[in-house]
């Protein structure tokens, strides 16, 4: 399944990404392939996530990367990796790079900063790095052996993305999230690379995660945007949003912060990866368009022969109703007009499309099964109806909500 990036391959191998920046001196012009290249020949090439490093690294080694600093998330059904590479500096080709594997029962996170510190070698089933990941450093002087200082490999090559408090905010928000008695500080410059849940953690709780935008928090953009209603009493305003513009956001004098889920998402993927399952089935996409905090997320299998004709179609030139992204976009940008009240109408549709999904997954995946089992052909036919099913019966849904959301507050747009 290929997108603006590719997102998993047909042995459940998926990809995340998030840009993380680099020195500017490491950036090389003498490499071709760049960042959305890299993760599409490593998907074309890889069954695992150990597989898709090597990968990366003989590619990177005979044709030069050419991008900024990037995370790749890369999931198997059996391991999860995190990748982050930078270039090896101008006119040169190659890549530096470190991995470090995320524990079987723990979680991580990327938010655009660097994460990967002090990197143990002699221990290859948490760690990996490019053959030059010590040398390249003393050669630019980044750090040196003789100086006794132990190396960290995101000081080293992208020292500046630890200061960015909108990196470590979000960083310290999921950490808190899905451990919160770890009582981790907001303010801190560095988190655990990985930590272990308080309990078990479900595609619905990571989507509530995407969807963050630091309520109950100090960092809560919103918390002071409060009005007296009609009876009196006092209450947030019902045109209090946290995806303020920035001439808003000084109208209110408000510090804007970097949530988590963010209105300038184009598509946000959630992907399953389970070895119990042939890949055609455990193998699962929940793919949503535009914010996370008002598009409902629906399941695609990796089985599917076929997108359906609405998700295929590039919208961002031009407004056409035969574009998906375009019905959930149109509600996203309709809900801040009054944000408190319609975010609520919004949220009752797409819960009752995401619960129906979750709720129905185990009895399909059990029909599936059982017809792969006899015709593996016909399995990936009702796969591709299944996820199309489901998919256009939420375009259909949000192409009707923006017009009741027209209807509905007109009178106060």
């Amino acid at each position: 399944l290929n997108a603006a990036y590719p997102i998993m391959n047909e042995h459940q191998l998926a990809i995340g990404e998030t840009t993380i920046g680099s020195r500017r001196e490491l950036v090389s012009d003498a490499g071709i392939i760049d960042a959305p290249e890299l993760y599409r020949l490593v998907l074309e090439r890889a069954r695992t996530a150990r597989e898709a490093i090597r990968v990366a690294d003989e590619l990177t080694k005979a044709y030069g990367y050419n991008d900024w600093g990037e995370c790749f998330t890369f999931a198997d059904p059996k391991e999860v990796w995190h990748f982050e590479i930078h270039g090896p500096g101008k006119g040169k080709t190659g890549a530096v790079w470190a991995a470090q594997r995320v524990p079987d029962d723990e979680i991580g996170v990327s938010a655009n900063a660097g994460r990967i510190r002090r990197i143990d070698l002699s221990k290859p089933d948490f760690f990996m790095a490019s053959a030059n990941v010590f040398a390249l450093a003393e050669e630019m002087g980044y750090w040196s052996e003789a100086g006794g200082e132990p190396f960290e490999f995101c000081y080293a090559y992208n020292p500046d993305s630890r200061n960015s408090i909108y990196c470590r905010r979000r960083e310290w928000r999921v950490l808190s999230l899905l451990a919160p008695s770890l009582r981790l500080h907001p303010e801190s410059e560095n988190y655990p690379f990985s930590v272990k849940p308080d309990k078990k953690v479900s595609v619905a709780d990571v989507l509530a995660i995407f969807r963050d935008t630091y309520g109950g928090t100090d960092y809560d953009m919103t918390r002071t945007l409060m009005a007296v209603n009609r009876k009196g009493e006092l209450i947030k305003s019902p045109v209090a949003t946290p995806f303020m513009n920035a001439d808003t956001l000084a109208l209110f004098r408000i510090k804007r912060e970097r949530t988590i889920c963010s209105p300038a998402a184009t598509y946000l993927q959630i992907t399953q990866s389970r070895e119990w399952l042939p890949g055609p089935i455990g193998g699962i996409v929940w793919l949503g368009y535009d914010n996370p905090a008002t598009t409902p997320h629906v399941p695609f299998y990796i089985g599917i022969s076929e997108m359906p004709a609405s998700y295929m179609v590039d919208g961002r030139r031009a407004f056409s109703r035969d574009c998906a992204w375009w019905a959930f976009r149109t509600v996203s940008r309709l809900a801040n007009f009054r944000y408190q009240v319609m975010s609520q109408d919004i949220a009752a549709v797409w819960k009752a499309i995401e619960d129906k999904a979750f709720a129905g997954q185990g009895t399909f995946e059990e029909q599936a099964l059982a017809l792969w089992k006899k015709d593996p052909n016909k399995a990936r036919e009702l796969l591709t109806s299944y996820s199309h099913g489901l998919a256009n019966e939420a375009v259909a849904a949000y192409w009707k909500l923006g017009e009741d959301l027209w209807l509905k507050y007109s009178g106060v747009f």
